[in-house]
C-alpha cells in the first residue's frame, strides 16, 4: 500500500464506517472455511466485520476463514443462569437489580426498549472469570504505523511494556469458591476490584500500576488509583480520564475488555443482530503478527459466528474522549470481539480487536488445565487510524512460553491466590518501589 494511498484510507475511514453501519438487513455470508481473506479481496468480508477490522484488512491484516465451533459456559455458570435468571430486572435509569449469578438475561427481546443495556449486563457479568482472575505477564508495545521504503505498510515499534499481574476479584456471582455467591464481608460495597501492576518496562515508568474499585451503587463513580513511583503518589483519575490513552499507547481504561465502563452512565441502542465474523477459536500462541502491515495486528484464524449484536453506546460524560462506541459482542460467550470508537466529529478514531482460544489449556504449551473449555482472550490490537498508530498485546507475553498465563476462579488457596490486600492502595504502592 503506497503512502498516497494510506493517507486517504486514513481520510476516508469515517465515509466508510458511515457506510458499513447499515444494520437493518441481514449480512449474506460470502466467506467459506478455507478462504484467505487480505486487502486484495477485502470486499468479501465487508458486512461481516465492523468498519474498523476492514480498515485492518485493508492495512495488511489477513484472516484464515476456519468452520464456525461452538462455545459453551461452563456447567455452573448454565445452571446458576437456569436457577437465577427470572430475578434479575432493569429500573428506568437501566440499573440492573436482584442479579445473582450466571446470565441476567438469557433471553433478550429485540423489540424491547432496555434490550441494548440487558446485552451489555450478559457481557458485564459474563463467564470468562467468575470468582476472580489472575493474568500474568502482560506483554504489550506501541508504535507507529508508516510506508517503508518498499512500498509496503511497516510498523516502528517505540515502546515495550510488560506488566506483573493483571487482576480481578469479584464480590458477587461467584461460584466456584467460599464464599458464593457473593462476598458479604463487603464495607467497600463493591462489586468487584480489579488491579493492574506493578510495571516492569518500560524504565522510565517501572513500576507504575493501578488499582479500581467499582461499586454496586452504581450512582457511585468507579475510584481509580495510579501509583507514579516518579513523583511518590498516588493519583485519582476521574470517570472521564478513562476514556483517554496514557503513556504514549493507545489504550484507555474503559476499552479493556472491549468496554470496562459504566453501563448506566451510557445510553445504549441495538443498532442490529446477525451473522458475522470473528476470532474465537486462535490457533497461533503466542499470537503471530501479522507480516502485512509490519506486525501492528495479530492474524489467526476467523469463523462465523451466527449471531453478533451491534450495539452504540454513548457517554452521558460531557468531557469523555469519544462521541460513541460501537460494540460487536457474540451471543454464546457474551464477549466483544472487537470494537470501534468514535471521535468528537463522529469520525471512526480507533478499532480495538481480540483473538481468542477456546480450550481447556490457557495456553498449550504449558501442561496447565481446567476441567471444562475456557475461553482465553490471549492477543489483542488496538488501532488509532487518525494518528496512524498501533499498540499491541500479548497474554501472556511471547517471552514467556512456559507460562500458562491465565489462572481463573483460584479462590483464597489458589497456586497463585492473593489476599484482599493486594487490591489495597498500600499493596500498590509498596509493589512499584
Amino acid at each position: 500500500m503506497s503512502k498516497r494511498s494510506l493517507e486517504h484510507s486514513r481520510r476516508l475511514a469515517s465515509s466508510l464506517a458511515l457506510a458499513m453501519l447499515v444494520m437493518a438487513a441481514p449480512a449474506i455470508a460470502t466467506v467459506q472455511p478455507g478462504d484467505h481473506i487480505s486487502e486484495s479481496n477485502l470486499e468479501e468480508v465487508e458486512g461481516l466485520v465492523s468498519p474498523g477490522m476492514l480498515w485492518a484488512v485493508e492495512h495488511g491484516m489477513d484472516m484464515d476463514i476456519v468452520p464456525y465451533q461452538r462455545i459453551y459456559p461452563p456447567t455452573a455458570y448454565q445452571e446458576a443462569a437456569e436457577q437465577y435468571s427470572d430475578q434479575a430486572y432493569l429500573d428506568a435509569d437501566n440499573v440492573m437489580h436482584n442479579w445473582v449469578a450466571g446470565t441476567p438475561f438469557p433471553i433478550v427481546d429485540s423489540n424491547d426498549p432496555q434490550a441494548a443495556a440487558r446485552i451489555m449486563y450478559n457481557y458485564e457479568r459474563k463467564f470468562q472469570y467468575i470468582d476472580d482472575m489472575h493474568l500474568a505477564m502482560v506483554d504489550g508495545e506501541t508504535g507507529a504505523l508508516y510506508v517503508a521504503a518498499d512500498g509496503n505498510v511497516a510498523y516502528r515499534v517505540e515502546r515495550h511494556f510488560l506488566a506483573e499481574w493483571s487482576r480481578v476479584l469479584n464480590f458477587t456471582g461467584r461460584l466456584y469458591n467460599e464464599p458464593k455467591p457473593e462476598i458479604t464481608n463487603n464495607p467497600d460495597g463493591v462489586l468487584r476490584k480489579f488491579g493492574f501492576y506493578p510495571l516492569i518496562e518500560p524504565f522510565d515508568i517501572t513500576g507504575v500500576g493501578s488499582i479500581n474499585y467499582r461499586y454496586i451503587d452504581r450512582s457511585r463513580f468507579d475510584d481509580t488509583w495510579f501509583y507514579i513511583p516518579m513523583v511518590r503518589r498516588v493519583r485519582r483519575m476521574s470517570a472521564a480520564q478513562r476514556s483517554d490513552a496514557m503513556f504514549g499507547q493507545d489504550i484507555d481504561v474503559d476499552s479493556f475488555g472491549g468496554y470496562a465502563g459504566q453501563i448506566p452512565w451510557f445510553e445504549w441502542r441495538l443498532l442490529g443482530e446477525k451473522p458475522m465474523l470473528a476470532a474465537m477459536h486462535g490457533r497461533e500462541m503466542p499470537g503471530k503478527f501479522c507480516e502485512g502491515n509490519g506486525g501492528a495486528t495479530i492474524c489467526d484464524a476467523w469463523e462465523m459466528r451466527p449471531k453478533m449484536y451491534v450495539i452504540e453506546g454513548r457517554s452521558s460524560l460531557a468531557s469523555y474522549a469519544y462521541s460513541k462506541r460501537i460494540m460487536y459482542v457474540e451471543k454464546e460467550s457474551f464477549t466483544i470481539p472487537y470494537t470501534d470508537m468514535y471521535d468528537q466529529n463522529n469520525e471512526l478514531w480507533k478499532t480495538l480487536h481480540y483473538i481468542s482460544r477456546y480450550s481447556v489449556r490457557p495456553n498449550p504449551n504449558v501442561d496447565y488445565e481446567y476441567e471444562e473449555p475456557q475461553l482465553f482472550p490471549y492477543a489483542l490490537s488496538i488501532i488509532d487510524m487518525q494518528a496512524l498508530h498501533a499498540t499491541r498485546f500479548s497474554l501472556p507475553g511471547v517471552g514467556f512460553p512456559d507460562e500458562a498465563g491465565w489462572y481463573l476462579n483460584q479462590g483464597s488457596d489458589g497456586e497463585q491466590a492473593v489476599s484482599e490486600d493486594w487490591y489495597g492502595v498500600a499493596a500498590l504502592i509498596n509493589a512499584g518501589r
